[in-house]
């Protein structure tokens, strides 16, 4: 399971993109819907899928795409499956996470 992993902050808020590595470079387009791949939002760097789901469940919000990353943000209870959607079989969520 390799996946990429960017983090963005600003001021106190972290958002991570997470991104099956082979979808990085990549344009998908389906009927309207478009996930570009090719910048530098998603590209990050590979880690553990524990290091990944700890940072799941501690930012403030995630950009999951492709099968693992999303299975991991399922696995991780940061999305849910309702929420997925795919463009041209890939799938896709985003959540904002509330911390209590």
């Amino acid at each position: 399971m390799t996946m990429l992993v960017k983090i963005h902050k600003k001021e106190s808020r972290t958002i991570i993109a997470v991104c099956d590595k082979d979808l990085i470079g990549k344009l998908l387009e389906e009927n309207g819907k478009q996930l570009d791949l090719r910048g530098e939002f998603y590209k990050g760097e590979e880690m553990s899928v524990e290091e990944i789901g700890d940072l799941m469940r501690n930012a403030d919000g995630v950009n999951l795409v492709g099968t693992e990353a999303v299975n991991l943000g399922l696995q991780e209870g940061v999305i849910d499956k309702e929420n997925v959607i795919t463009v041209k079989g890939t799938p896709h969520a985003q959540a904002i996470l509330i911390q209590e």
